[in-house]
């Protein structure tokens, strides 16, 4: 074939594509996955921090294991009040601990979605869904990055898909609710965490020092409209 020949060809075959495209080629997809727990590997993507950092005597684990269902994640410890006695540092409270996610390479673009979703079984405690989004603003003092906050509390001892929109994300600096006018970049997430306190969290739920274990099979946004 002449490479006249073969370009006219090339041409051919792409208008011919372009002629029998799919509308829904266009439409982005109804969910993404985020985390899958199904592999050792996925415990590499995050680090645990606790109050033990600061003088606290709290302490966590995160491990996947097989409960002869597939392999799910396990984030589990121990919730404490007390702080060691003479510690470094002066903290106002303890009693919490937390799984956080690597920083991801580049952005996780969640602007297609309108919610995230957690495959997750409790133990009666409240827990805090945190989304990480660049700080575009970048002011002198504040070089973190931005932080959306939201309570995950299901039925304790079965498996629920919880379902969180996205507005229902509340911006937080360190832990608290802060009363600002922001609106979140879904399309520039930068990370996310899941934590538990010992205090605080939707009435019902249980709370107080003592243990904690949540089980986690996957983490996923999904457009719901």
């Amino acid at each position: 074939m002449s490479r006249f020949r073969a370009i006219w060809q090339a041409s051919l075959n792409a208008t011919k594509k372009a002629l029998t495209w799919n509308p829904e080629d266009l439409m982005p997809p109804t969910e993404r996955y985020i985390f899958n727990f199904n592999s050792k590997e996925e415990v590499k993507k995050w680090h645990l921090y606790s109050d033990s950092e600061y003088g606290g005597l709290s302490s966590a684990s995160l491990e996947i294991t097989d409960a002869g269902k597939g392999l799910k994640g396990v984030f589990s410890g121990n919730l404490s009040l007390d702080v060691i006695p003479g510690a470094k540092w002066t903290i106002s409270r303890s009693g919490f601990c937390g799984m956080r996610s690597r920083k991801f390479n580049g952005f996780i673009d969640l602007d297609p979605f309108d919610t995230v979703a957690m495959k997750i079984k409790g133990d009666g405690r409240c827990y805090i869904s945190t989304i990480y989004t660049e700080n575009w603003v970048n002011s002198p003092g504040q070089q973190e990055d931005n932080s959306w906050q939201a309570f995950v509390f299901v039925p304790k001892d079965n498996w629920y898909i919880a379902k969180i929109p996205l507005a229902q994300y509340l911006p937080t600096w360190r832990g608290s609710v802060i009363d600002a006018e922001m609106e979140m970049n879904p399309s520039r997430v930068v990370g996310m965490s899941l934590s538990v306190n010992a205090e605080g969290g939707v009435p019902g739920a249980r709370t107080g020092p003592g243990d904690f274990k949540m089980e986690i099979d996957w983490i996923k946004g999904l457009r719901t409209q």
